[in-house]
Order: C-alpha cells, then sequence, then structure tokens
C-alpha cells in the first residue's frame, strides 16, 4: 500500500521509502522516546491461510511454529540444501491466518517459492501488501498507532531480538548486549490509519522517521537484516541469528544438517562484527566496502549508520580468523577510514558451545 508522503514537510523518497524527513538524527531520537513511527515501504506483507498454516510453515523453515500462539511473535529462515540463507521473515500468527513481514526484495521470490510448496496442503500463501501497511514504532510509541485486527488479534509484531528464543542459541553475550534497548516493533495498518499517520505528520502532529534512522536503531542493535547482511553465503551462524530464528530441536527441514553440523561440530567460516567508525569527517562506507586488517582484506561492510549516540558505526562480516582486536581499515572510494571493532560473533562459536564430553567409564579412577 503506497502513501502519498508529498504533503509531509522535508519528506525526502528514494524509490518510494522515506529516508528522512530533513533531520535524520532527530528522527532517531523521537522514535527512541516514543514521537515518532516509521512507514517501512521497504517491508511488504504476506498471508498464509488455510488449516495447515503452521504445520506447513514448521516443516519448510528453521522456525518451530506448529505451536505457536495467535499474537506471539517470532521470525523464520528459508534455507537452502547446503544451510544458506534464502528468505527471511517475521511472522505473527493471529488464529485465522499467519503473517510474514519480509523486506521488499525479497517479497516476490519467497511468495513465489511458498506457492510451489504447497503440494495437496490445505494452505494459501497470497501477497497481502495492498491490504495493509507496515510502521515501525519502538516500546514508548506504540499508543500512536492503532494496527489492523482482522480476526480479533492486533496484527503487532514485536522483534524478539535479542533474546534468545525456545531452541536457540545466542553466540554474542547476553548482558549488555546492545539490541535489549532498541525495543522494536512493526505494526500493519489498514489504509485507513496508514493515512491518518500521514496526515498528523502533515500538520506537525507526529513524527515521520525514515529509513535512515530506523536502519541506525537497527545496526546499533546487532540486527542482522536480509537485505543488508544476507548474501549468496550466509549461514545463520555467521550473523548470530541462531538466537532468533532457528530452532535446534524441531523436526527436519531442508539445511537443517549443515545448521546442526556447524553448531555442533565446526565453526562457522565467518562472523559479524560492529564496527566503530572514525568520525574526524564525514565521510562513511557503503555497503560491500572492503574490511581489512593491515594490507590483508578480511570482509566486507554490510550495514553503515550515523547513530545519534554512537556516531559513525557498522557493521560488517569477516572472515572467522581474521584478528579484530587491533585497528582496522575499511577502503572506500573517498579514502581510507579507521575503525575498531567489537565481536559479535565470537572466532570460537559452534563446537565450543557443546556440552562438555564426559570422561569414559572405563578410564575413570
Amino acid at each position: 500500500m503506497a502513501l502519498d508522503l508529498g504533503l509531509v514537510p522535508g519528506a525526502v523518497v528514494d524509490d518510494g521509502v522515506l529516508q528522512h524527513t530533513g533531520q535524520p538524527v532527530i528522527e532517531q531520537r523521537r522514535l527512541v522516546a516514543g514521537t515518532a513511527v516509521a512507514p517501512r515501504a521497504d517491508r511488504r506483507v504476506l498471508a498464509v491461510a488455510g488449516e495447515d498454516r503452521l504445520s506447513w510453515l514448521d516443516s519448510v523453515s528453521s522456525q518451530a511454529l506448529t505451536a505457536l500462539e495467535p499474537g506471539r511473535a517470532t521470525e523464520l529462515l528459508i534455507l537452502d540444501p547446503q544451510g544458506r540463507v534464502e528468505h527471511a521473515a517475521a511472522v505473527l500468527d493471529d488464529g485465522e491466518t499467519t503473517w510474514l513481514i519480509v523486506d521488499r526484495g525479497d517479497a516476490d521470490a519467497l511468495l513465489a517459492w511458498l506457492m510451489r510448496m504447497r503440494f495437496r496442503l490445505r494452505v494459501a500463501p497470497r501477497d497481502a501488501s495492498d491490504e495493509l501497511t507496515v510502521i515501525g514504532v519502538t516500546e514508548a510509541g506504540l499508543s500512536n498507532v492503532t494496527p489492523a485486527a482482522p480476526n480479533g488479534v492486533p496484527l503487532a509484531w514485536r522483534d524478539p531480538w535479542p533474546e534468545i528464543g525456545p531452541g536457540g542459541i545466542g553466540y554474542a553475550p547476553v548482558d549488555g548486549h546492545p539490541g535489549a534497548e532498541r525495543r522494536w516493533s512493526e505494526l500493519l495498518v489498514d489504509g485507513d490509519e496508514a493515512q491518518r499517520l500521514v496526515d498528523a505528520a502533515a500538520v506537525g502532529g507526529l513524527t515521520l522517521a525514515g529509513a535512515l534512522a530506523v536502519d541506525a536503531l537497527r545496526v546499533a542493535a546487532w540486527r542482522p537484516g536480509w537485505a543488508t547482511e544476507v548474501d549468496e553465503r550466509t549461514i545463520p551462524h555467521e550473523v548470530d541469528w541462531m538466537r532468533t530464528a532457528v530452532h535446534l530441536d524441531k523436526g527436519c527441514y531442508r539445511g537443517q544438517e549443515t545448521v546442526a553440523k556447524v553448531h555442533n561440530l565446526g565453526h562457522p567460516p565467518r562472523r559479524i562484527v560492529a564496527l566503530d567508525l572514525d568520525g574526524s569527517d564525514d565521510l562513511l562506507p557503503r555497503r560491500g566496502d572492503v574490511v581489512r586488517v593491515g594490507d590483508t582484506e578480511v570482509g566486507r561492510i554490510t550495514s553503515v549508520a550515523r547513530h545519534h549516540e554512537d556516531g559513525p558505526i557498522a557493521l560488517a562480516v569477516v572472515k572467522r580468523s581474521a584478528a579484530t582486536d587491533g585497528t582496522l581499515i575499511v577502503v572506500t572510494e573517498g579514502g581510507d577510514i579507521t575503525a575498531s571493532a567489537t565481536p559479535i560473533v565470537p572466532a570460537d562459536a559452534g563446537a565450543t558451545a557443546a556440552i562438555p564430553r564426559l570422561t569414559r567409564l572405563s578410564r575413570r579412577v
């Protein structure tokens, strides 16, 4: 559902997505304070109706969904046979329909894949993007928006990140995780509510926050995204997606063998790190820019933002063996930028999380 943002003062729109309304740093602060909401034209909505929807989605995805309660938020990944991430979706069920919130660039491919996987099951996937609009808010701003409730359950997806879900495992430390401060939600609203929000912003009664502000809060929270952190080689372990999108104890699904092997017996070949960038000038890297240790290329930038408190920050995926405890160099068209790294996924993630082996009975004293 496209919104007409032409009457909103200062609105800068690129490819249909609101980037900012003139002051992206202030928009971040207002999102945190609860006085701004973020229209997410970069997100689309898929709906799956039918009696078999939850057991079916459970069988084809990384998440345990058969017993998902109405109103409870989770997320899933669709993996290829080698365990690499193909699709990702936020998940919310209302007792009649399962709603999937997905990055815009992934929506058509995911829907096509779901349609191919129906077989004879009682499921009916459809694109619901013309019916509902995605609005992002922090916990403080929930009262500004009235979500749709077509089946009596408000369609409010509360991001589980960074809590470790049932059957999940976190590689990043739990204590002090920066994502705990974000408390993000994505609400599905009908056309009337979406228009009310735009009209309120047009007369100064509400601030609309753009993609720059939303992404800054996401990057600061170490939160991976399909459109940014995923490439053709990504496995969930590399970006700490095991904590919220993978259930290690559920039944068989495509890619499960790789998920289990890497977690129990090996280590992910790459790992995500958070970067604090030198902010002495206005230069920022772009997604895909090379990260070096000395003269050696060790990875690539995946997300970049200018945070209202932390300044210029980024996420990068680097080789597992990369030494990230010193100064890193980010190579950009405008020149090199120095950075310091905080490991999100540590180099020893994986097999070290397994239960320690017991001494064999024959060797006990």
